[in-house]
């Protein structure tokens, strides 16, 4: 895996340049909004498993993943605490007392952010073609590398806005969330991040 060459895409020359100005341009974005689509692949399974929903970041570790179809799952992160919500139960998580989910909780926040490559968890290699860069992000740290042999994230060239996180689970499994319909900057209410 570590020689993959990705499908339609080369091994970027001069990633110090793209470094800098993904870090420069993701610093001038406060909010997101955006559609998602998740494609889950499970070893057991034959059909990968399908889901949607609506997305929102806002700059200092708020994120709020909405699942609308085909069941409804909302998921918030605030800094340090976690909400989770499906039909039968709500959850709270303080991710400074669970450190896999602290874990996930700051690849997400990274991704969002354009901090990625200051993250010492990972080791980052950079591929490009005409429209995109895509960052193979491997595990360093133990507990990463026991969920995930890679983290694939695609950014988009013209606004280095994130296209795609793909999540390679140790197993095998994995799970891409793809973004759709992005707006960046627009006003986000803080009641969207609540987990009280």
């Amino acid at each position: 895996m570590a020689n993959a060459q990705y499908n339609g895409y080369s091994a970027m020359v001069n990633d110090a340049a793209f470094k800098s100005n993904f870090s420069i341009a993701t610093q001038k974005v406060s909010t997101i909004k955006s559609d998602f689509t998740q494609e889950k692949e499970l070893s057991l399974l034959a059909d990968k498993i399908s889901s949607k929903g609506k997305f929102w970041f806002k700059k200092n570790n708020q994120v709020r993943m909405e699942y609308t179809s085909p069941y409804q799952y909302l998921m918030v992160i605030n800094k340090d605490r976690v909400f989770v919500k499906d039909r039968q139960k709500e959850s709270k998580i303080n991710t400074r007392s669970n450190k896999m989910f602290q874990q996930i909780n700051r690849v997400m926040i990274d991704c969002m952010q354009g901090t990625v490559f200051s993250n010492p968890d990972f080791s980052t290699r950079l591929f490009e073609n005409k429209s995109a860069v895509l960052i193979e992000m491997t595990p360093l740290t133990k507990g990463l590398k026991e969920m995930f042999s890679h983290i694939i994230l695609v950014v988009e060239k013209k606004d280095f806005s994130v296209v795609s996180i793909r999540m390679n689970e140790a197993s095998g499994d994995y799970t891409t969330i793809r973004f759709i319909n992005k707006e960046q900057n627009v006003q986000l209410p803080d009641n969207l991040f609540s987990v009280n």
